[in-house]
């Protein structure tokens, strides 16, 4: 029986966690659940799945759980400190970390150092923290299962393979709902469009960064840390029917790739079994009904957020929190319906060229880069008002 704790078990993530956990109720068991401020989803959670611990990020929140749990054995525990003593369970052997945002970093660093494998879908703690967190993990001896699709079919697309002998990684991309468009047809779209992705069942946010293009390029900057290779190593491919999630081209000219419907649950099956494959119950690719697969260079000109990506990984240091910071605040702005479309990678710039870049950043220095793009974007947003 393998033991699970999931880091933001109410999301898209956690939510589809707990599915393959129900579907492989003999293998594994859920010992630790932490989530944001959904008390109603979490409640229930903790009722099917009967976790030892529970998080909440708000004392609030966590009050409230603790009031209508109180008839279980389930102990409630909130805020950082909650998640540091989930992320440390002794009890737990892998730890799922699936929160949003760079809340992710501290307890993905005390869940290595007690030793625990990570299952990975936070972008941002290796966006951020490459840097400390796979020398961390060596040094420590556990495993970073990437959750992420794309990642996912990499590491896949590398199982046997010396890592010397790899060439290139091509990272496919769906291109998401406005693929082909300029960025003056795009200057009056709706949040309700951007969240339509024509292939994927996603978050809001990751919805919203997978439209601009910036979801990829946070993938491009995770995959140089996952599989310890250059950027010129790592080409965005546009696969607009999502059935190739990425490949891996060889020194020899070969490329190894791995498919599949688009269905988040399979990445997260194979890292919780990994390195056993289990059997999972769903649709298949069916290659004479699909009939096609085609192929598009990126559009790096209308699609910034692609290559403002590639800007901030070149120059690295804490350049790369910016980006990622100063994209977390402009959709959260955009979904707010306070900023337009577009504004969104205009924002990530304007933080970009404002900051002055640390190189090797501490955690602390992360974070504080971090406040940086946040409060960027603050006095940007109230110039903007006195105007």
């Amino acid at each position: 029986m393998k033991k699970i704790a999931v880091l933001g078990s109410t999301g898209s993530i956690g939510t589809q966690t707990l599915e393959v956990v129900r579907e492989n109720a003999k293998e594994l068991q859920v010992v630790a659940l932490a989530a944001g401020t959904s008390v109603d989803k979490m409640e229930a959670q903790i009722r099917e799945f009967r976790p030892e611990l529970a998080c909440m990020w708000t004392e609030e929140a966590a009050a409230e759980l603790k009031r209508r749990v109180a008839d279980l054995e389930t102990r409630v525990v909130c805020g950082m400190e909650g998640l540091l003593e989930i992320a440390t369970s002794p009890t737990s052997d892998i730890v799922l970390t699936a929160v949003v945002g760079m809340i992710g970093i501290r307890p993905t660093i005390a869940a290595i150092e007690a030793g625990k494998d990570i299952a990975l879908a936070n972008k941002e703690t290796l966006v951020t923290a490459g840097h400390i967190i796979m020398p961390l993990a060596a040094k420590c001896g556990v495993k970073i299962l990437p959750v992420d699709s794309e990642h996912s079919a990499i590491f896949q697309s590398l199982n046997g393979e010396p890592r010397k002998r790899v060439e290139k990684i091509l990272l496919t991309a769906s291109g998401g709902p406005f693929r082909g468009r300029t960025r003056e047809e795009m200057k009056d779209i709706r949040v309700e469009d951007a969240l339509k992705h024509p292939n994927w069942s996603m978050g809001r946010k990751i919805t919203i960064d997978s439209s601009t293009m910036v979801n990829k390029g946070l993938e491009v900057m995770e995959a140089k840390w996952l599989f310890d290779v250059s950027l010129d190593q790592i080409q965005v491919v546009v696969h607009p029917q999502s059935i190739i999630h990425s490949m891996v081209q060889y020194v020899d000219g070969a490329i190894i790739a791995q498919l599949g419907t688009p269905d988040m649950k399979l990445p997260i099956q194979y890292a919780l079994f990994y390195p056993d494959r289990r059997p999972m119950a769903g649709k298949r690719v069916d290659f004479f009904e699909l009939g096609s697969i085609s192929f598009e260079k990126p559009d790096p000109v209308n699609f910034e957020g692609l290559a403002l990506a590639y800007q901030a990984a070149e120059k690295g240091g804490s350049l790369p929190t910016v980006f990622n910071a100063a994209n977390e605040r402009a959709v959260a702005l955009f979904l707010d319906r306070k900023i337009g479309y577009l504004q969104i990678t205009e924002l990530i710039r304007g933080a970009m060229e404002a900051h002055t870049v640390v190189q090797n950043p501490s955690v602390e220095e992360i974070l504080e880069a971090e406040q940086f793009a946040y409060e960027w974007i603050r006095r940007k947003m109230e110039s903007n008002e006195n105007q």
